[in-house]
Order: structure tokens, then sequence, then C-alpha cells
């Protein structure tokens, strides 16, 4: 539920992964906290009940909720501390005295950290909006349809490979949903890959492996990945009762 809240992407998510597993927190506590906080966000919210309606946008931020605590609980019964990096649980903690704020303090604090969310989410939503309007205006719908329409039973798997080697937070992911939609793909597909760019980008798995060994993060892809399908899957086969 914290991840729900904080609008960061995977790669601002690793950070304080890492620091949450410092401290001492569960690891399984941590990656459930990896998961939510990039694929599910209250901002988006709004953005996606714009476009797919209500009962989607709620329907994957429950969806996403869920993939976050069964992933985290899976990694905590297996016991995979071992895998983290000595770096990670051996970092120096170090309490430090929270200064009093005033009020002005406060809201000038909470200025800065919206003009902050600001420039780093807009430059993503301008670079979504680009990629809709190429595929909104120049690949012909025959493509969308075929590839990732409801002739293609791996659609959804080929939309989640799609989507890891790219970039961006669950805002950028948006103008291409909306893009691909209007082209035919069906509801699952277009779930899975804004789950899997926002969850498994490369970028962020790059980062990730610096903080855990191989054993661990293989094991992170490979429950966030079997999630996302089975999640786009359910999608197609009950769609009609979202759309």
């Amino acid at each position: 539920l914290l991840g729900t809240v904080t609008p960061f992407c995977s790669c601002s998510s690793i950070p304080l992964f890492i620091g949450f597993t410092s401290a001492g927190l569960p690891l399984g506590v941590t990656f459930s906290f990896l998961i939510s906080s990039p694929m599910v966000d209250l901002g988006s919210l709004v953005l996606l009940m714009s476009i797919f309606g209500a009962k989607v946008a709620f329907a994957y931020v429950i969806v996403g909720l869920i993939i976050a605590v069964i992933g985290g609980t899976f990694i905590e019964n297996l016991h995979m501390e071992k895998y983290v990096e000595d770096f990670v649980k051996n970092a120096s903690r170090v309490d430090i005295s929270s200064p009093a704020l005033t009020k002005k303090d406060r809201v000038q604090y909470a200025k800065e950290q919206v003009m902050g969310t600001f420039k780093k989410v807009f430059p993503y939503i301008l670079i979504g909006v680009g990629i809709g309007v190429i595929i909104h205006n120049w690949i012909p719908e025959t493509w969308i349809e075929s590839i990732l329409g409801s002739n293609n039973p791996f659609g959804v798997v080929l939309a989640t490979l799609v989507g890891i080697p790219m970039y961006a937070d669950i805002f950028g992911t948006i103008p291409v949903a909306e893009a691909l939609l209007a082209k035919g793909a069906q509801l699952g597909t277009i779930l899975s890959f804004m789950m899997a760019v926002t969850t498994l980008s490369l970028p962020s798995l790059i980062m990730l492996k610096k903080a855990v060994k191989p054993k661990l993060l293989t094991l992170f892809i490979a429950i966030c990945t079997s999630g996302i399908i089975i999640v786009g899957y359910l999608f197609n086969i009950f769609s009609a009762i979202f759309i």
C-alpha cells in the first residue's frame, strides 16, 4: 500500500528498496514495495479512469497490489537474504533527529516536492505521447491487431517482452496504451505492456543487479513476468466485464 502512494518509477524505487533493506525490514516486505511502487500509482489512477473507465482502473490497481503481495510473500518464504549484496546488508545506520518544521516550511517543502515530481514525470509524458502519436497515425491498424489483437494467442507474452527493454513510469505508458486501445489491441495485452514497462524496465534491472545477486534477481523477474502474463490473459478473457 505504501508503494501506491509514492510517485516513483522503477529506478527511483530501487534506492528506497536498498534503504529499507539496509534498515532491517524483511526482504519480502521490501520486494513488495519494489513491485507496487512503480506499477501502481494513485495519480495514474485518475488518468486510467479517463481512458479505460473506473472498472479497469480500479481492477488494475487491485491486481498490481496482488502481484506485489504474492511476489513479496513468495520471496520471504524462500529466505533469500543471503542473495542480497553485502554492501546493502552492512550499510551503516545513522539516527538523525528530525528538525521541527513550521507550517510555512511544510508548504514550501510540499511545493518543492510537487515541482520535483512534475519535472521528473513531464518528460516521460511527452515521450509517451510521442510514441502514442506514431502508433496512432503511422502504424497500420492491421499490424497492431495481428501482433497484439485477439487473433494472436501470444499477444500478452509479446507485449510483456516488448515492454521490458523500454523505460518509462506509469504516466509515460498511458498515452501509448490509449493509442494501442484505439488500434484494436486487447485490454489485457495493453495492461501487460504497461506493467512490464513500469516494473521490469531494463535500466531498473541493471540498477537492481548491483544490489542483489543473480539468483534473487532472476527470481524477481520470473515472479513479476509470470504475474503480469497471467493478469493479461485474465483481463483478455473477462474483458467484457470491464468494457
